[in-house]
């Protein structure tokens, strides 16, 4: 499994028999293989989650692919061009090439995203996040982490060979709160932090701050075709 990381968000996954784009918001694609079909995965509509430049970019390419979008999206007319299916949380869903997907509640919008494909299982949060706002009325900062604790507990204990998950320095002193309860509760080999708006020094902020971690924390920055 190669991963490749496009921008923010947005990450690009070459299996053997087939690719998984993340929800993508800019970056340029490398050439893919034409033999292989691509799913766009889209956690939710915000316009750094889901950005349909993708579909013109894999069309330039002449690659052939399928959407599967969480339900808040909504984009009938170029949709309906386009081979899709829509997903909302807590379901899971059959795919082709053998792959299964869970989706979990997000406490944003949307979803997020659990991949069982041939080659491990992936975890990609999308907006999904202990989003703690300083400022912010203490019930809403509170409600918000209730949920992502919830959520998260759905898949504590699991493994997954790869995981996405958001490292946002907008939070402040709570911008490692999310990673740090992932890492305490769900077993992972390799984790991207992400959604760090241009300002990849967080990541080494928090490698610094928590080294017992280190090993597991992958420089999304210099993710460039790495094979896992």
């Amino acid at each position: 499994m190669k991963v490749t990381y496009l921008n923010h968000s947005g990450f690009l996954l070459e299996l053997e028999d087939c690719y998984i784009i993340f929800d993508y918001y800019r970056g340029e694609l490398p050439p893919l293989n034409k033999e292989k079909e691509v799913f766009v995965f889209c956690s939710h509509v915000h316009a750094d989650h889901y950005n349909p430049k993708i579909f013109s970019l894999l069309d330039g390419q002449g690659i052939s692919y399928q959407a599967v979008l969480a339900n808040d999206i909504r984009d009938k007319k170029r949709l309906s061009e386009i081979r899709h299916c829509f997903v909302e949380a807590d379901k899971s869903y059959p795919l082709d090439h053998g792959i299964q997907l869970e989706t979990l509640l997000s406490n944003d919008s949307g979803v997020a995203l659990i991949l069982k494909t041939k080659e491990g299982s992936i975890y990609h949060a999308g907006d999904l996040n202990d989003w703690y706002w300083e400022g912010d009325p203490e019930e809403d900062n509170r409600r918000l982490r209730e949920i992502y604790h919830r959520e998260i507990g759905r898949i504590k204990g699991r493994h997954f060979d790869l995981a996405f998950v958001p490292l946002d320095p907008r939070l402040e002193a709570h911008y490692a709160d999310g990673i740090l309860y992932f890492l305490e509760n769900v077993d992972c080999d390799a984790i991207f932090p992400m959604h760090y708006w241009g300002e990849p020094a967080v990541i080494q902020r928090f490698i610094t701050e928590y080294p017992e971690y280190r090993s597991r924390i992958k420089n999304t920055e210099t993710a460039k075709g790495e094979e896992l």
